[in-house]
């Protein structure tokens, strides 16, 4: 009894550790669909660029993890900018399906501009502690596990209360509900886009330098945070930002108890299976609304 509830807690935990990568990338993906109105597909490929610039550095330079990650987030903020700058703002006219093809052709800008600048050779990225384990019952939980999870929530949490709390919240919030409104408020809609490009660069770069360590940094990387927090935006529902955080954490719950009970080989795909069900019984999502429009 006490080894099985060892064995839940750890994959528990694991997966708490698992959703926090994912719910990174689905509040970058949320927030820049609600503020550019553009399915941002390119947050993985982005993630994968700005997390291949950190273990660069580190390989090359010799610089310590914390530095190099910090140099990432700024890379990570310029490419947010210039994507924002040189390509959504002069879509602006096109429509909606336009503006999804083009952020589908920025994934193939970014595999191709990786391996040109970083090379073609899969790099390491180390844990950020390297050794240390907790105890939690009979659960040996490592402190870079806890660092994530803790890193996770405190990130959404934060930018929760930023979203809610604060004027630069507001305007986000406002731009959200009607840009054209915000723009007639007074609020500077073309700022809180910049933002929104730039916060989800950085959130695609924290989600890379998370998942990193447990494989090689490789273009290919960010390839399954990529779909898994697309499905938690379409599971939580578009309609507020913290709905595709909270289908993130089930998704990782959910996938990883049922690799381990059910399936090692096709786990994944019962999971899908069971968010289509879900999606066919309520297509707004979890906590997703029906918008009606006025005629």
């Amino acid at each position: 009894m006490g080894s099985e509830l060892s064995t839940v807690l750890q994959l528990f935990m694991r997966s708490l550790e698992t959703g926090s990568v994912y719910a990174l990338a689905a509040l970058g993906i949320v927030i820049v669909f609600r503020t550019s109105f553009v399915m941002h597909f390119a947050q993985g490929s982005m993630g994968m660029f700005s997390t291949f610039a950190v273990a660069y550095l580190l390989a090359r330079l010799h610089i310590p993890l914390v530095t190099a990650t910090l140099a990432g987030v700024l890379v990570a903020i310029v490419m947010g900018f210039l994507v924002d700058l040189l390509v959504v703002r002069r879509m602006r006219k096109a429509s909606n399906v336009a503006k999804e093809i083009v952020t589908l052709g920025l994934i193939m800008i970014f595999l191709g501009l990786a391996p040109i600048l970083f090379g073609s050779d899969p790099l390491l990225l180390p844990k950020f502690l390297n050794t240390g384990d907790i105890l939690i019952g009979n659960a040996a939980i490592s402190y870079n596990a806890i660092l994530n999870i803790v890193m996770g929530l405190a990130i959404t949490a934060v930018l929760f209360y930023v979203l809610q709390k604060t004027k630069m919240g507001l305007a986000v919030r406002t731009t959200a509900s009607n840009e054209d409104t915000a723009r007639l408020m007074g609020v500077p809609t073309r700022q809180v886009t910049l933002v929104a490009w730039a916060l989800a660069g950085v959130l695609g770069l924290l989600s890379g330098v998370m998942i990193a360590p447990a494989t090689t940094v490789t273009v290919s990387l960010m390839n399954p945070v990529q779909v898994n927090a697309l499905f938690a935006c379409v599971l939580g529902g578009f309609q507020t930002f913290y709905g595709p955080v909270l289908g993130a954490y089930i998704i990782g719950i959910v996938n990883n108890f049922l690799i381990y009970y059910v399936s090692s080989t096709w786990g994944g795909q019962i999971m899908y299976l069971l968010i289509l069900i879900f999606l066919i019984i309520r297509p707004n999502g979890i906590v997703g609304k029906k918008l009606i429009k006025k005629v």
